[in-house]
């Protein structure tokens, strides 16, 4: 792949040099307890500097649930977790309101939380599921004719397990589509593994020995800064034509829409500072885009039974967008 020519050394401003730093220390923090799985912890960092959410998608066992509290104790954010179950209500997730000394009074469920992991949300009936939506989209909440508006940053991380689908509700094509990042962590190689299972000796727990590197007023300046990323206007169609290019896929019965397009562009922003830069080039697209991109879109059924899958689609795109040959800051 040809890469677009960058921006000269002028173009780097501190606000890049800060995001750089800030991926460094995060994965310095939670390198004691996160093992193996720094792509899926940038991911996360993604999502957060570009206020969205993030589907983590994995078998059981490979440390999703770690990986959310490592990430949130590391950012010194608080954390909620809600268990999907067919029997979980939407006030078990928002709150609800109590008649207390002739009044009612609210109260705030694990939603008010700036990182909150929804373990197996496909395990969830399709109301509970909904009421994630206003939450995700509004970063709000309503509740007996009330809005009550949720911290700032409010980042949702909602696992599923896309093998054992037995007694699951599949998430709408509406909900699929407010997450920005779709994460897999995968299987750890061998010598991770052996660290991984050496890492609870003598009731040793890394978790507890994390501290923040970063406090609220730092995140608020980077996600600031991730807006402020400079994105060509070369840069920009490439990212609009790799979305279009998915609605006319063979493989495809309906491609990616408008608001994927917003997500790659804040997404390949994001990625970008976490780069140590203060422009996005081509590369950053392409690099994003399966995580961006491949959970919102829907095979062709007689495509998948023949072997295709998102992903593959999406390589495919990536593979066959013409790259811009220049890109200006």
């Amino acid at each position: 792949m040809t890469m677009a020519a960058e921006p000269g050394p002028d173009a780097v401003s501190p606000s890049g040099s800060d995001g750089g730093r800030f991926w460094k220390r995060l994965r310095a923090s939670t390198s004691a307890s996160v093992i193996g799985a720094d792509d899926a912890l940038r991911l996360l960092a993604v999502a957060l500097l570009a206020d969205g959410h993030a589907l983590v998608e994995d078998v059981p066992g490979t440390g999703k649930t770690t990986l959310a509290r490592a990430f949130a104790r590391s950012l010194g954010l608080t954390f909620g977790r809600v268990q999907g179950t067919p029997d979980l209500l939407p006030g078990d997730v928002t709150g609800s309101s109590v008649y207390e000394g002739g009044a009612f009074r609210f109260i705030p469920g694990p939603v008010f939380s700036n990182v909150l992991l929804v373990d197996e949300v496909n395990r969830a009936t399709p109301r509970t599921q909904s009421s994630l939506l206003e939450a995700m989209q509004e970063h709000q909440v309503s509740v007996d004719g009330e809005t009550h508006p949720l911290p700032d940053p409010f980042l949702v991380l909602a696992t599923q397990n896309p093998i054992e689908l037995e007694g699951t509700f599949a998430l709408p094509e509406a909900q699929l589509d407010r997450f920005l990042v779709r994460v897999s962590i995968g299987y750890p190689d061998a010598a991770a593994e052996l660290v991984i299972a050496g890492l609870y000796r003598d009731g040793a727990r890394p978790l507890d020995d994390q501290r923040p590197v970063i406090g609220a007023g730092e995140i608020a300046a980077l996600k600031d800064m991730a807006t402020r990323v400079r994105v060509s206007d070369d840069v920009g169609r490439y990212i609009v034509e790799l979305v279009r290019a998915s609605r006319a896929h063979r493989d495809l019965r309906l491609g990616a829409s408008p608001r994927a397009s917003v997500a790659l562009y804040r997404a390949a922003q994001a990625w970008a500072l976490l780069e140590g830069r203060a422009f996005v080039r081509p590369d950053d697209v392409a690099a994003i885009a399966p995580a961006v991109l491949a959970h919102r879109v829907l095979l062709d059924v007689d495509r998948e039974l023949r072997g295709a899958t998102a992903d593959l689609v999406i390589a495919d795109i990536v593979g066959s967008v013409p790259v811009p040959l220049a890109a200006t800051s």
